[in-house]
């Protein structure tokens, strides 16, 4: 049975004041916060619910939603908001010191020590507790769409980067969003939206939780015969084999995710007026690319007309829901060869309403053929043949299932790949200077392609 939980904190007022020593040193330092490199300014509270009562001996667990302020800001918009799960124990046993964040020196829960709950498998085994209880606890909605089996062990999974995963039982996996917007998550919404069209490309929730205004965590079954499609691929170039089969195949399976979600969900046509702006923006990221990174200069001229030459071939095309941030390691290959597709956030980065907007397939498309190249750039010496005819299959897959071959509009596609390789270029410049000649390699290419 669940243990009592309580729906909201203890003189929350001074809960907030007791925390912020320990979250200015611990927060910046986490993988998923996005605000590095930017000073920390002060946090404001948005709900605190306990989840485990905090007294006693035993551990208690904490749900708070804080934002952070940091300077930098657009005008007018909120400071980003942070879905924490604290546990809080009198002492810290020997198995969770990596998790501690700090001990609390005033306030309610003073001299108390405060870690990463999600460490603890007695509170990450009560969190999946709340999720095989549907009902609301707070301001936090807990929903399921079939009953749940009973104490599955949870582990961590340490690959995320802008969210937190459990795995329970090797059954299930748990996706927590760190950082939080108001809106329901496509990577809530776009699963149920394919599990009712009855596409089977998509592990389908079972289970979730929110706010009133935003999507906290999605339950979805664990594909654990399965393996990413980026490791598969990295290991075909390591063994000298050829993707084109998995390639051709994973074509098809993405041509039926776009073919269910333009059955599941509105589709519009897409006007002159959106031409232009989608076409501009494109312009736009290269200005501010071209800025950040003085290597793409040279490029721009030839660049500006790839982006000039899609505004006509957008003219005539189609808005849908898509994945929108669809690569390699977005994907799973099961035992028996077929293709899942996960990770439908888009990418974190950018606004909910933006992520959750209509847009043209082949920018999902585009992102796939980007990953056959940075595969192949990680062989040496570079397989460039090996990268076209993964490229080449994949399309191919993907116009037999769909019935439309993406090459049939290549200003389109070079347009969507040049939009690509640009945010990469900026990406790589960033975070990982060793790998700018990836996507300059393709900006050259692209550039220069008549």
């Amino acid at each position: 049975m669940p243990e009592t939980a309580a729906s909201t904190t203890r003189a929350p007022d001074a809960l907030l004041p007791s925390l912020t020593p320990l979250l200015h040193g611990w927060l910046p330092r986490q993988r998923w916060f996005a605000g590095k490199g930017r000073r920390v300014t002060g946090f404001t509270l948005d709900a605190a619910t306990e989840l485990l009562p905090l007294d006693g001996a035993g551990p208690g667990l904490l749900h708070l939603l804080v934002r952070v302020e940091q300077p930098g800001r657009p005008a007018g918009t909120p400071a980003d908001c942070y879905q924490l799960l604290l546990g809080v124990r009198p002492q810290l046993p020997p198995r969770l010191a990596p998790a501690l964040i700090g001990r609390i020196r005033q306030g309610p829960l003073a001299g108390r020590a405060v870690y990463e709950g999600l460490r603890d498998p007695r509170l990450a085994g009560l969190l999946y507790e709340r999720l095989r209880a549907p009902g609301r606890i707070g301001p936090l909605n807990f929903h399921t769409t079939a009953a749940l089996p009973p104490a599955l062990a949870p582990r961590v999974l340490d690959a995320e980067q802008s969210n937190s995963s459990l795995v329970y039982g090797d059954s299930f996996i748990l996706k927590i969003f760190r950082r939080v917007s108001p809106g329901a998550n496509p990577d809530l919404e776009l699963p149920l939206a394919l599990a009712g069209a009855g596409c089977a490309r998509v592990p389908a929730p079972v289970a979730w939780f929110e706010t009133g205004a935003a999507t906290l965590g999605v339950l979805q079954p664990y594909l654990r015969d399965s393996r990413d499609g980026w490791r598969l691929a990295l290991d075909a170039l390591a063994d000298g084999r050829e993707f084109t089969d998995e390639a051709f195949a994973l074509g098809r399976a993405t041509a039926e995710v776009h073919l269910a979600l333009a059955t599941a969900l509105p589709t519009e046509r897409l006007h002159r007026a959106q031409s232009r702006h989608l076409a501009a923006a494109m312009d736009a990221r290269l200005h501010a690319a071209a800025q950040a990174v003085p290597a793409l200069l040279p490029h721009v001229p030839g660049l500006r007309s790839v982006f000039a030459a899609a505004e006509d071939a957008l003219g005539s095309g189609r808005l849908q829901r898509i994945h929108g941030d669809l690569h390699l390691g977005q994907t799973l290959r099961g035992s028996d060869g077929a293709w899942a597709v996960i990770d439908f956030e888009g990418e974190p980065a950018k606004p909910l309403d933006e992520r959750r907007s209509p847009q043209p397939t082949v920018r999902d498309i585009a992102g796939m053929l980007r990953s056959f190249d940075y595969a192949a750039r990680t062989h040496r010496p570079w397989n460039a043949d090996w990268a076209a005819r993964c490229r080449a299959a994949y399309c191919t897959g993907y116009a037999e299932a769909s019935g439309t071959d993406p090459r049939d509009d290549p200003a389109l596609l070079r347009a969507y790949e040049t939009d690509k390789a640009v945010y990469e270029v900026v990406y790589e410049a960033r975070h990982r200077p060793d790998w700018l000649p990836v996507p300059m390699a393709a900006i050259e290419r692209l550039s220069s392609t008549s």
